[in-house]
């Protein structure tokens, strides 16, 4: 029997978590080390850093090489951080399993917390989430646009580029990095699909979906399929400043959102409880927060 070839961008986290998928599935299939065949597949979103994502084509940047190369068959399967996939995908390609969710908090790195920022400080982001959370937290903030791998991020902070950045927890704790401040949840919410691991591979490979199946962590992989179900009712696109974070809680999923105006002024949130597998009361809060909302939030979203 064959091994598998599995396709990822070629950053540093990027390659760390395939090491992971690969050494999951290999001990799960009894397959020797090596088995599974990690490719690296330049993208878009890895080779032009001088500009935000969003107006270089968002997500699918991240995506397109690696879907090209999973469905002309040059690889078995793909690794994606999830918050980098986009809620709307080719028919052709299944998620076919998620990793267990690692921290899901942002960390702050120059400073001991967001209020511990010194006035008018410079700090650096790309993610609109993260840039109106910020600002609606401390409008004297100066958000500067940073692209670029988590080392780099963390060099222009030691160069004084910018005074601080925000980046994933759970990024950093897989790269080995120990940096910067934790932030809970309650002051500033996740993206949906943060520090989630997926696995793509083709819908009608059911030989592989098999395979993926055994390293799936379903609890992660309900919260996230809600998490997604709520993004695409909104029609968010990688312009679209929302957070959203579900959790298994006493059998039920329970989920929070916010949907934010570019400058942070503005700001809607709502909860819902469900059961998992349900994507009809994710849609139906997203449909609330849009009701509820101000043009300044509402023109942001496609729904």
């Amino acid at each position: 029997m064959q091994g598998l070839r599995l396709g990822t961008r070629g950053s540093p986290l990027a390659l760390a978590q395939a090491r992971k998928v690969a050494a999951a599935i290999e001990t799960s299939q009894r397959w020797p080390d090596g088995w599974v065949q990690i490719v690296e597949i330049k993208t878009t979103g890895d080779q032009v850093q001088d500009r935000p994502l969003a107006e270089i084509g968002g997500k699918a940047l991240w995506t397109k090489e690696l879907d090209r190369a999973l469905l002309a068959g040059e690889v078995d399967f793909c690794v994606h951080s999830m918050k980098d996939v986009e809620s709307v995908r080719p028919d052709e390609i299944h998620i076919a399993a998620v990793r267990p969710r690692g921290d899901v908090r942002d960390r702050i790195i120059g400073a001991g917390s967001i209020d511990k920022l010194k006035q008018k400080a410079r700090v650096g982001t790309s993610s609109p989430r993260r840039a109106a959370q910020l600002r609606r937290l401390r409008p004297d903030l100066e958000i500067v646009p940073i692209r670029g791998n988590v080392e780099t991020r963390l060099k222009k902070v030691e160069n004084g580029e910018v005074d601080a950045t925000l980046l994933a927890s759970a990024g950093l704790k897989r790269l080995e990095i120990d940096a910067g401040t934790a932030i809970p949840t309650e002051i500033l919410l996740p993206a949906p699909g943060q520090a989630v691991i997926a696995m793509e591979c083709r819908t009608n490979d059911t030989r592989t979906q098999s395979v993926l199946t055994s390293v799936n962590n379903q609890i992660t992989y309900d919260c996230v399929m809600a998490e997604r179900a709520f993004t695409r009712a909104l029609g968010a696109t990688c312009h679209s400043p929302v957070a959203a974070f579900c959790v298994l809680e006493d059998g039920d999923l329970r989920m929070r959102a916010q949907l934010f105006s570019e400058d942070g002024a503005e700001m809607v949130e709502d909860r819902a409880v469900f059961d998992c597998g349900d994507s009809k009361s994710p849609e139906a809060l997203a449909q609330r927060l849009l009701e509820a909302a101000p043009e300044s939030i509402r023109s942001l979203f496609g729904a």
